[in-house]
This record gives C-alpha cells, sequence and structure tokens, in this order.
C-alpha cells in the first residue's frame, strides 16, 4: 500500500521538478497544488488505495483510474491530458504489459473478431456521435484547406480533396471500404456520378447510411453492406479507404492490400487515408497511452509506421504514386471534437454510461495532443496496380485542386 506520508514524500518531490496548474484533494481533505498558478485541473483521490494511481503515473494508469471510477477528475479534457503527459513525463512512468481484451483481438484478425471490435467502438449509438460530430456524420480527419474552416466545411472539402484525388469520373464505379454513415458515398453519387458500394461491419452505421441514400434519392447508385473486405468480389474503377486499415492488424497489411488490388480496375485509382505511429519500429506510443487506447477504445487497432505501410502496398502489389501528410488537420479536427463533446457534454451524458463518457472525455483530447505532438500521424497515399501505366491520371498534381 502507497500510504500517505510516502505520498507527501512523493508529492513534494514531484513539485520540486514540475510546475502544473494541478490541484491534489486526499480522501480526509488535505490537498496541494504544483503552481501557484490557479489550477485548471482538480484530481479528487476518494481513498488510500488510489494513491498507487498517482505514485507512479503513466497515461494508461491515470486514465485506467479515471476511466473505473477509482480517481475523480475535473477540468477541461485538454488540460487534463496536458497535466496527465506532464506527470507521464516525469520520469517514473514505465510501459505496462497489453491488455488483455486487446490480446484477445491481437490473436488473429478473423471476421468474427473484427466485427466484435468494430461493433464495440461503432455501435454505441449514433446519436452519440451525432452529439459532436459534423452533420455530415464524418468521423475521420477533416482537411482545412484554408485553415480557418468550420468542421462541416473542412470536412466536405476533405471528401472532395480524396474525389478529386482519385480523379473520380461519371459513372465510374466506386468501393468506399470502411464508409462509415455514407458520407464520401454520398457526395461521390451526387456530386461526382459515380456508381457506389460503401461496406461497413457496424450495424447502426449500415442502418443510417442506407437511410441517408434513401433520403438523397440515390438507393440507384449507391448501395451500402454490412460486409467484410475479405468477402468483397468484383472489379472496380475507384477504391477509397478512410480511417479503416488501422483495423487490419499490421502483420495483414500486405494481404489487405493484395486484396484491394484484387479488387481494382487494371487503370484503377485507390487512396488509402489512415493513422500511423511514427515509431519506426511500429511500437506502442509513449507514456501508456497506447495501452490504454488498446484496452478502452479500439481493442484491435494497430498503428504502422509510414515505411511499414508503404512496403505493404508494394508488397500487396500496388504502387504508390501520391503521398500527403495531414497530421496538424487530424490535431485540429480532434481538438474540435473535443470541444464539441464538452459543449454537449449533459446531451451525451444522456446516450450511453458514465465509464464510456469517461472514456471518450479523455481520449479525444488525448488524440488532438498526440497529433500535435508528432507522436501518431495521418497520410492519404494515392496507389494504382504497380507496373500498370496509369493512361488516363494526368502527369502533374494540378488536377487535385482543379
Amino acid at each position: 500500500m502507497f500510504d500517505q506520508i510516502k505520498f507527501s514524500a512523493w508529492s513534494a518531490g514531484l513539485r520540486s521538478k514540475l510546475s502544473l496548474p494541478l490541484r491534489v484533494e486526499l480522501w480526509n481533505g488535505e490537498q496541494f497544488e504544483l503552481s501557484s498558478e490557479t489550477p485548471r485541473v482538480t484530481i479528487r483521490v476518494p481513498d488510500p488505495s488510489a494513491l498507487r494511481y498517482l505514485r507512479s503515473p503513466s497515461l494508461y494508469s491515470l486514465g485506467r483510474a479515471y476511466v473505473e471510477g477509482a480517481i475523480e477528475v475535473k477540468g477541461r479534457a485538454a488540460d487534463i491530458i496536458d497535466v496527465g503527459n506532464a506527470l507521464a513525463a516525469s520520469g517514473v512512468a514505465t510501459e505496462r504489459p497489453r491488455s488483455r481484451l486487446g490480446d484477445k483481438f491481437r490473436l488473429t484478425h478473423t471476421r468474427e473478431r473484427d466485427a466484435e471490435a468494430i461493433r464495440y467502438h461503432y455501435d454505441v449509438s449514433n446519436e452519440f456521435y451525432a452529439a459532436w460530430l459534423d452533420p455530415g456524420m464524418v468521423y475521420s480527419c477533416a482537411y482545412f484547406e484554408d485553415g480557418d474552416e468550420d468542421l462541416a466545411t473542412a470536412q466536405t472539402r476533405k471528401i472532395d480533396h480524396i474525389l478529386k484525388k482519385i480523379d473520380l469520373r461519371p459513372d465510374q464505379t466506386l468501393l468506399d471500404i470502411g464508409c462509415g454513415w455514407g458520407a464520401l458515398v454520398l457526395r461521390a453519387a451526387e456530386r461526382f456520378g459515380a456508381r457506389c458500394i460503401g461496406i461497413t461491419l457496424s450495424e447502426n452505421q449500415a442502418a443510417l447510411a442506407r437511410e441517408r441514400v434513401a433520403r438523397a434519392g440515390l438507393r440507384d447508385r449507391i448501395e451500402i453492406r454490412l460486409q467484410d473486405y475479405r468477402d468483397v468480389g468484383g472489379s472496380f474503377d475507384r477504391i477509397t479507404s478512410v480511417g479503416m486499415f488501422e483495423h487490419v492488424g499490421v502483420q495483414h497489411l500486405p494481404d489487405y492490400f493484395s486484396q484491394v488490388r484484387a479488387l481494382l480496375a487494371r487503370d484503377g485509382v485507390v487512396m488509402n487515408h489512415g493513422i500511423t505511429t511514427t515509431n519506426v519500429d511500429n511500437g506502442a506510443s509513449p507514456y501508456g497511452g497506447g495501452q490504454f487506447i488498446d484496452e478502452y477504445v479500439f481493442p484491435h487497432g494497430e498503428l504502422a509506421h509510414l515505411s511499414t505501410v508503404i512496403r505493404a502496398m508494394q508488397e500487396g502489389g500496388l504502387e504508390v504514386r501520391d503521398v500527403e501528410n495531414l497530421r496538424r488537420h487530424y490535431a485540429r479536427t480532434c481538438a474540435i471534437w473535443t470541444d464539441n463533446f464538452e459543449n454537449n457534454a449533459e446531451r451525451i451524458r444522456t446516450l450511453t454510461d458514465a465509464k464510456r463518457f469517461r472514456i471518450w472525455h479523455v481520449y479525444l483530447a488525448g488524440c488532438a495532443y498526440a497529433f500535435a505532438h508528432d507522436r501518431i500521424s495521418l497520410y492519404q497515399i494515392v496507389c494504382g496496380k504497380a507496373g500498370s501505366d496509369p493512361e488516363q491520371l494526368p502527369w502533374s498534381r494540378r488536377y487535385m485542386y482543379a
């Protein structure tokens, strides 16, 4: 047991190293602050057993204590994440073993386990996501072309940016792998005249996407399927995958891209939009942040380094033709999501349980911090079949910005 005497000594040592806008309140009324600045974050320790989470703080231990209700934390999420990272970086945090839940999904990426993991993350409720996403329900990195757009505008520009990159043309066939609530296929059919198939493993997403397609009068041009990418057949002029390949598993990426190649027409174009780690060894993020996400947010998610992704694409028979880094764009996107979440907190509390509310409260802000500090990144990569001559594709990037 980490008793109060040792805790007082620890806190005194911490004050000598750090100056943070943090107040810690103990169960007996004792409190201390780590700065003369007005505290922006308050951690309340309700009983002595919870002191162990603060003795050797990591993003995992602090996040776990908050989510499980072992400690109470008050403050804006961005401030909580700033303080948590400073505590974790204080020199005492260590990596813990991966969670059992994460290992369960990581054993093998079977269709059943992948579907279960997707349901865990995405089938909270459509109302839950609608409370903090843009009206188009786009749950991926926005594109701030000028830097001052609102979220809805930036998400529409992201979709247009993708569809221009793949040079989508009227009546071409488009497969969207991981279509979410259908925003990309709706835009592709409405504005670009494409014939689209969107696939997802989330029943909630599929149901709402089909409703949106019907309301738009586009059932003759868009089909939404509850389907695994491994079970898709046919040939497509264009393929997009936005925020999905993080669920595939690093070891399975060559097979994933091989399947994409098999579905791509001879002169076809594919674009993969996904999160990468900046850890060159494809390892865990620092201070235990990866363990927290692994256990509470994405039980089967795995992030690969950009070099690993490009190699896997080549191993899968794809040629990389264009790469763009949108890390800053995702940092801003997550920051806006965090503000939306907190500004609508009272409604969101009615849409889910207290534990899941706490998970998302810190998760979104944690992502904003990780992107802003280059711990993770976001790349859009345009590919074609290796060895093919893309006769239809323009010679320069000028067409992407027309």
